[in-house]
């Protein structure tokens, strides 16, 4: 029996299938507007202590061996159990910011095995670069990471295919494919904000390739891993829809910008998997108001939330029913309102 089978044989032991249930009933109540409370915050689990020796990979060893990869993400799992965080049990392929971009021939860039992080990728750089891939059109999604997400999420579906505990409460989540936005700024650079202003043509065209490759992209995946239900789960929490886009890059951009060039773009990927929900890093209190109009948008997740003004937040999020997840830290509402039950406090 390989290290992979007995560590997973200790993990399916450890997974209380009753209390995984309950709290499973808990979030879709909150998802469908029914929690009891202001905020939720899901039940503490009781610490369920690992009985064989996990192995702990490094991340640039996961990017080179399957096995490792998925020792990597299993164990994530049991440390989840053995310390009983509040976590939804969850694993993906795990390849990092670069999965996209290095379809559109971005080199990766790994970082020092001792910092055990995942790799980034170098951006192309030039117009001249980005108007050469507008002539290529949308890439070979084997080429770069992509056919090593794929599979690695082909073996992580066989695996809990045949753990059937793991299988039931062990949720297979997409990839980081990020968003349009920030996969485009990846891939130009960051004088891709000049073309706001100097080029918008290309741009939007850009932005275009962008969206049809993303949405290329995950298509593959939900083939390989099907949506199992009209919830999904994304960095240990829970939203409605299928898709959490990634919108780092707004911060850097008008609210105008984001209504014109970004907000349809994000509209086509959650018109094509079902809607979902929209992270973003830093200071969203400029473009927050138009994107809780963004057609599909059901939750929204904050990198830094005790950035950002906590009533402004709340006044174009759970006021118009829109979830928030994933809160951490001190984030009150000051009008003296209340997170309705939508909002989500993760630790």
């Amino acid at each position: 029996m390989s290290v992979l089978d007995i560590c997973l044989d200790d993990l399916q032991r450890r997974i209380d299938e009753t209390a995984e249930a309950e709290r499973l009933r808990a979030w879709v109540e909150f998802l469908d507007g029914r929690c009891p409370t202001v905020e939720f915050f899901p039940s503490e689990r009781a610490p369920s202590k690992p009985g064989v020796a996990w192995p702990r990979p490094r991340v640039n060893e996961t990017l080179e061996d399957f096995d490792a990869m998925l020792l990597q993400q299993f164990r994530g799992v049991s440390d989840v159990l053995e310390h009983g965080w509040r976590n939804v049990l969850s694993v993906r392929s795990n390849y990092g910011t670069g999965i996209l971009p290095t379809l559109f021939g971005c080199e990766l860039f790994l970082m020092e095995d001792q910092q055990d992080t995942l790799p980034a990728a170098r951006p192309l750089g030039t117009a001249d670069a980005v108007r050469r891939l507008l002539d290529r059109g949308v890439p070979d999604l084997d080429t770069g990471l992509g056919a090593r997400t794929f599979e690695c999420g082909r073996r992580l579906k066989e695996i809990l295919g045949r753990h059937p505990v793991l299988e039931r409460w062990v949720w297979l989540y997409h990839p980081d494919v990020q968003g349009p936005i920030d996969v485009a700024e990846v891939v130009w650079g960051s004088d891709m904000f000049y073309a706001f202003y100097e080029d918008p043509p290309l741009l939007r065209d850009f932005l275009n390739l962008v969206t049809e490759t993303y949405i290329a992209f995950l298509r593959r995946w939900y083939e390989i891993v099907p949506q199992r239900t009209s919830y999904a789960a994304h960095w240990g929490l829970m939203h409605k829809g299928t898709i959490m886009l990634r919108n780092d890059s707004l911060m850097n951009l008008s609210p105008q910008a984001y209504v014109e060039f970004v907000r349809p773009l994000d509209e086509r990927c959650f018109d094509a998997f079902g809607g979902g929900a929209i992270h973003f890093c830093g200071r969203c209190e400029h473009y927050i108001e138009p994107m809780s109009a963004c057609r599909g948008l059901t939750a929204v997740n904050m990198g830094q939330p005790y950035m950002n003004d906590s009533e402004m937040i709340c006044r174009h999020s759970v006021d118009k029913g829109i979830h928030i997840v994933g809160l951490f830290g001190d984030f009150p509402r000051r009008d003296g309102g209340t997170l309705r039950g939508l909002a989500h406090r993760q630790g």
